[in-house]
């Protein structure tokens, strides 16, 4: 059974013969591999392009552990090459291979030749490594399956759909397991893949620290934390000397497998950035489900977290906003507070403020959801995306609430 990843096959059409090396990135067992040498791959054989013209190989394979040698691969793919027409090099995990950046540099140079390869790490595309690219890369990020890739391949309706989704998420292993091994499957990518991945190369002594950080990440997505505030969790709960330069970086480890995001806080008003706290995101729920063993199955926060995988899907910049305001208190004192809208996103001209709420059961609620639209006195679309069975609405504040499965389902939605 295909899962439609048409997004990324899409993009990685329309981006042939730009002159850029391809470069795919996600957390491991999204579908990076499939995408490239199944689905794409496929693609271009439909239009005719000859299949020795197609050249495909997995570098995390036993059978190809010579060509990380980059020496040897390199002389193995220009003997491929034996006349004008184009050539496509589909490679898996070319970060297994050492020097790689010349590598596919070398490769990208050859005028009849396509570079397309995937990477399961945030460290692919550093600093240094841009430079050795020297502008030459074109990352195409993927995700886990969207809500609309995980239903091409759900035999149910709508609501049943979403609630599968927010327990299993959309690791497209686990969604194509049969029910009984589900969790199983999480639970065994997440410390056999994941974790171990981070701690090999990471050289973590620790696992246990690094776990423990995982499990409260786990517990709290969505909400405002940093590493100090961590440490003083792990000294009182765990009674943990980890240091906060340890937790910054497990987490950073934990970022650069794709395993989680961070989301920084801008202050609309005063246009900056706050470096911390900051929120963090799982890129599969599943996987966050696994870790707390099923018992923090807030609707709340797995809701948020699926707007901001959406958002980030549908290729948002995605910030959390902050609306400083001056208030007066029960003794008629000035006060200084921050409130806060769930996401600024933003793509070329287009803004968007969101605020994520399960459910609006009065009119307290609204207005408690919409204050920091009304507070923040721009003109920006404000949109507020509720659980709650409702058409899409204006308010006579100009603000849209529309339904959380229709903004699944309908990417047109937020233009209403």
């Amino acid at each position: 059974m295909e899962i439609n990843r048409n997004r990324y096959l899409n993009t990685l059409l329309r981006k042939r013969n730009n002159g850029l090396i391809k470069i795919i990135t996600g957390i491991r067992r999204c579908g990076k591999s499939y995408l490239l040498g199944t689905i794409f791959k496929n693609a271009l054989i439909d239009e005719g392009i000859p299949e020795n013209h197609i050249l495909h190989m997995s570098l995390d394979s036993f059978e190809n552990e010579k060509n990380l040698n980059p020496k040897e691969f390199y002389t193995w793919a220009t003997e491929k090459i034996t006349d004008n027409k184009t050539y496509y090099f589909l490679l898996d995990e070319i970060q297994l291979m050492d020097r790689f950046e010349s590598v596919l540099n070398g490769l990208n140079e050859k005028p009849n030749v396509e570079v397309y390869v995937t990477g399961s790490n945030a460290k692919f595309l550093s600093k240094d490594i841009a430079t050795e690219f020297a502008g030459r890369g074109d990352e195409i990020h993927m995700y886990p399956l969207s809500f609309s890739e995980f239903k091409s391949v759900y035999n149910g309706d709508n609501q049943h759909a979403l609630q599968e989704y927010m327990l299993w998420g959309g690791i497209p292993l686990v969604v194509l397991a049969a029910e009984e091994d589900k969790a199983k499957l999480l639970k065994t990518l997440f410390e056999e893949t994941y974790i171990r991945d981070i701690i090999l190369k990471h050289k973590i002594r620790n696992q246990r620290e690094l776990e423990d950080l995982l499990n409260i990440l786990s517990s709290s997505i969505g909400s405002l934390t940093n590493p100090e505030k961590l440490m003083n969790t792990f000294r009182t709960v765990k009674k943990s000397k980890i240091t906060a330069n340890t937790i910054a970086k497990y987490i950073e480890y934990c970022e650069d497998s794709f395993l989680i995001e961070s989301a920084k806080r801008y202050d609309i008003k005063g246009k900056a950035y706050i470096e911390t706290p900051q929120k963090y995101y799982f890129s599969d729920l599943g996987l966050r489900n696994v870790r707390l063993g099923f018992r923090q199955n807030e609707p709340t926060h797995i809701m948020e977290n699926i707007i901001y995988n959406e958002l980030k899907i549908r290729g948002f910049g995605v910030d959390i906003g902050v609306v400083p305001v001056i208030e007066k208190n029960e003794k008629a004192m000035s006060v200084k507070k921050q409130l806060e809208i769930d996401f600024i996103c933003t793509m070329g001209m287009k803004k968007y403020y969101i605020q994520s709420a399960y459910s609006l059961p009065d009119s307290t609620k609204r207005e408690q959801e919409i204050r920091p639209f009304i507070k923040s006195g721009d003109s920006f679309k404000k949109i507020v995306i509720t659980n709650d069975i409702t058409p899409p609405v204006y308010d006579d504040n100009g603000i849209l609430t529309i339904n959380f499965l229709d903004f699944l389902n309908n990417e047109s939605i937020l233009e209403t």
